[in-house]
């Protein structure tokens, strides 16, 4: 509880959900009383969609949401209200709370299970985007919390206490699930709504993501030059690939799944997103290393403290930033079930029962398979990702380091006082560049120290010449918490860019 939050309101909570897996004995009970006649599991999907509660508007949801799935290709089996129970929430909570429906929809094309993932999938981005273009006014209360044939997710703008109070669904003796990805939500950087709740699509986020605007912005660069051999000429229907104005939490998931449905497996995306400190590893083996190399070439880190939970349905687990600032703990008992958390502790446990227990370190990852019934722990995942194709020879024929390049046999023309000044004042360098910032490169061949802040004037305003460098500002984070010390803890520093053009992420 005390990893939650409520605002002055005690009963209403930033957020908490629960991510199973479709219980199929439940639902077709319940289906079978409201006339839904559903396939056999895994060929029918469910969307868990919040509706404004306006009549007209709902129904204008709906009806958009039928339309693409037929569009689509697939058949939509029926709608079921979701039982639920509000007394137990705060005000807050009641004063925005949406109507929660859920929509079956059949598989059509018979393609097998991960084929209608990805239909689902784009199924709800067209309806994301159809629903932005048509509804034109308390669109806010339209989300859809999941659409997949493996998952559900059940949340809102609760306490983790309120979950199976307000979900009566989750009560039931025949809702069953060998998983649960279980969070709830202490809002940071946005104010707490029943959207942002989490999980969302697949993953559960502790932390915050530190470069969440530098990596915002460059998936919106790349959105032009995609190309998706899984979706082919439908890319254009999945983007925008991140959700405007929702979490930093939301951002991630959304990059995740698009990254996911192209074709790779979860581990891989986690480690392309989120990456070890491995450029000054020295016990790293070089196929991890060039994994990391080639991806990082290819896309930018979604940096900062976090602890990422996921899950598919199939796969379960969690994996930690680089520098192990937030805590995962895990517990394995004698009967294979596997808690992992914040802490331990969450769940009552008898101390015979426990087999083995541990958290993850830096940068680990801990996945569960239940169709290979396996328990993976970090060296073994990372082992299989990074040797499925040879790295090491891709990384060495095609990395051009600046100590490779021959030096300049140019020579240098030195020039006279009176043109260097003449140049110096045409191009709008003063004498604190000269005093502050060219003689400490000069001297030292390093960047200049200088305090933070800069209270001069936006050189796009002044009609003086102004240094080129003057239109440019840069945006970092000021501290971290905890501080970072770049000395004692140098092996998670890096100051490495890569120049040229970037790879394509689907490639």
């Amino acid at each position: 509880e005390h990893r939650g939050a409520a605002g002055s309101d005690p009963k209403t909570g930033d957020g908490a959900g629960i991510m199973t897996q479709i219980p199929d004995e439940f639902f077709r009970i319940f289906c079978s009383n409201d006339g839904i006649d559903l396939p056999e599991y895994g060929k029918y999907g469910i969307g868990m969609v919040f509706l404004p509660k306006e009549p007209a508007l709902r129904l204008q949801c709906e009806g958009i949401i039928e339309r693409v799935i037929r569009d689509t290709g697939n058949k939509t089996l029926g709608w079921r209200f979701v039982p639920t129970d509000n007394k137990s929430i705060g005000e807050t909570a009641r004063g925005t709370e949406p109507v929660v429906r859920q929509v079956f929809i059949e598989d059509m094309k018979a393609e097998g299970q991960s084929f209608f993932e990805r239909d689902l999938y784009l199924t709800r981005k067209r309806v994301e985007t159809e629903i932005d273009r048509l509804v034109k006014r308390n669109k806010e209360y339209f989300y859809i919390c999941s659409m997949s044939s493996k998952t559900i997710i059940y949340k809102g703008l609760l306490l983790a206490d309120q979950i199976e109070k307000y979900y009566l669904d989750l009560n039931d003796i025949n809702y069953k699930s060998c998983m649960a990805l279980v969070h709830q939500r202490f809002s940071t950087n946005t104010f707490p709504t029943w959207d942002l709740a989490q999980p969302f699509r697949y993953l559960a986020h502790n932390g915050e993501i530190n470069t969440i605007k530098g990596n915002r912005n460059w998936m919106g660069t790349r959105e032009g030059v995609l190309k998706s051999e899984v979706f082919k000429e439908n890319i254009n229907d999945l983007y925008p690939i991140i959700q405007k104005g929702k979490s930093d939490s939301a951002s991630v998931d959304n990059v995740f799944e698009f990254i996911k449905h192209n074709g790779r497996t979860n581990a891989h995306t986690l480690m392309m997103l989120i990456p070890e400190a491995w450029e000054n590893d020295i016990s790293m083996t070089e196929e991890k290393k060039a994994f990391y190399e080639y991806h990082g070439a290819m896309i930018e880190p979604w940096d900062g403290p976090a602890a990422m939970f996921f899950c598919d349905g199939t796969q379960i687990g969690g994996t930690l930033d680089r520098n192990g600032l937030r805590p995962a703990k895990y517990v394995i008992r004698n009967d294979d079930t596997v808690v992992m958390a914040s802490e331990f502790g969450v769940l009552k446990m008898k101390p015979e029962d426990i087999l083995k227990k541990g958290r993850l370190k830096p940068g680990e990852m801990l996945l569960v398979d239940t169709e290979r019934k396996k328990i993976f722990f970090d060296e073994e995942i990372k082992s299989s990702v990074s040797s499925k194709m040879d790295y090491v020879s891709i990384v060495t024929n095609n990395r051009l380091r600046f100590s490779d390049l021959l030096e300049s046999t140019v020579s240098k023309e030195i020039m006279s006082k009176e043109k260097l000044l003449e140049k110096q004042k045409a191009f709008g360098y003063t004498m604190e560049d000269l005093r502050m910032i060219l003689k400490p490169m000069a001297e030292n061949a390093g960047e200049p120290i200088g305090s933070m802040g800069n209270d001069t004037p936006l050189a796009v305003l002044s009609n003086k010449p102004q240094v080129l460098f003057n239109y440019f500002r840069q945006l970092f984070a000021q501290v971290t918490n905890p501080p970072i010390d770049p000395i004692r803890e140098g092996v998670v520093m890096s100051l490495m860019n890569f120049l040229g053009t970037q790879e394509d992420i689907l490639n």
